[in-house]
């Protein structure tokens, strides 16, 4: 699972999202049009940006030259979902100022415990495999 801590999250998606929101985010926006991306950006002022690849093709490359080239915009973190991972588009992506891409795989990844439990377990781990070897 992916944790985006953030005061202000714009999501710019349809309106059938397939992940589930970030609920740890104290404002949250979701917009499904490409026409208030800019003006959403300037009114919620947020700290991420996570842009739907799939649903703006025809527009991400506009859409993240312009945030780029643009100083104010340069402290938003811009995070791309794309449903497939394709070596070229995502290093373009990365090129032209995204600074994460996430895959629905991403999403499914269980979250790491505690480093106390993973003491804990590597222990049970190295005396389990050590009765192993003696028998």
């Amino acid at each position: 699972m992916i944790r985006v801590r953030s005061k202000n999250v714009l999501l710019v998606a349809p309106d059938t999202f397939s992940v589930e929101l970030l609920p740890n985010n104290k404002m949250f926006r979701h917009i499904s049009s490409t026409g208030n991306i800019f003006p959403s950006i300037h009114e919620l002022k947020p700290n991420v940006v996570i842009f739907d690849y799939d649903y703006l093709t025809a527009d991400i490359e506009k859409i993240l030259r312009r945030i780029s080239s643009n100083p104010a915009y340069s402290k938003i973190k811009i995070c791309c979902y794309k449903t497939k991972e394709h070596t070229k588009e995502d290093a373009l992506l990365k090129a032209l100022g995204a600074d994460h891409v996430f895959y629905p795989e991403d999403f499914k990844k269980p979250e790491k415990g505690n480093g106390i439990v993973n003491a804990i377990s590597g222990v049970f781990d190295v005396t389990f495999m050590a009765l192993l070897a003696k028998t």
